[in-house]
């Protein structure tokens, strides 16, 4: 199935938060349903608490079903607890790691300008936006881009570039120091409960 590319405010009204840190998805009236009255529907059950929290991470990193089933897989095989090792395969992907840095506003845009071929990991342009970072790697940026980038971390000033990557401004190069933890992830996910839901 290829990548959805419909509205991307109707996933954050769907599971219920912000799945972008971006105005038009964290206003208080856009996560609200439709309609005069906000119909509700029903109260979930554990399956669908469980599947919510799926979505979540989901919409939030931009990969499809297939995809994340694989990452859990891959999570259960290395060693420590499987949605701290899940969490933090998700969290070095290259389009994320573009997201973090203020590069791209959204994981949306950040895919689009790995996708583009504007991105380098360790002086390769590397245009898979699922690219797994490892510790020590540099990204690097192809010179056309530079403007846009830079209108991007201004219009985002208030973010803050995650402890476990390093990012120098004035060459615009960023570097992966160690590996992610949960609580550096700026995003409330419940992992033991998508865990259960692939058990």
């Amino acid at each position: 199935m290829a990548n959805y590319i419909g509205p991307k405010v109707k996933l954050s009204r769907r599971v219920g938060c912000p799945i972008a840190d971006i105005p038009k998805h964290t206003t208080k009236r856009q996560l609200n349903p439709n309609g005069m009255h906000g119909f509700r529907g029903r109260r979930l059950r554990d399956y669908g608490i469980r599947l919510n929290e799926k979505q979540k991470l989901r919409y939030h990193f931009n990969v499809m079903e297939k995809q994340l089933r694989r990452y859990v897989e891959k999570a259960h095989h290395i060693k420590g607890n499987t949605g701290e090792v899940l969490i933090q395969l998700l969290e070095r992907r290259l389009d994320n790691v573009i997201r973090r840095q203020g590069w791209a506003r959204t994981i949306w845009a950040a895919r689009q300008i790995v996708v583009h071929g504007h991105i380098l990991v360790n002086g390769v342009k590397t245009d898979i936006p699922s690219f797994s970072l490892k510790v020590g790697d540099v990204i690097t940026i192809k010179p056309g881009i530079e403007k846009l980038l830079r209108e991007n971390m201004e219009s985002m000033a208030g973010l803050e570039v995650p402890g476990w990557v390093s990012f120098d401004p004035s060459t615009m190069t960023a570097k992966v120091d160690a590996i992610p933890t949960s609580d550096q992830v700026p995003f409330d996910v419940n992992m033991n409960l998508i865990v259960e839901f692939y058990s």
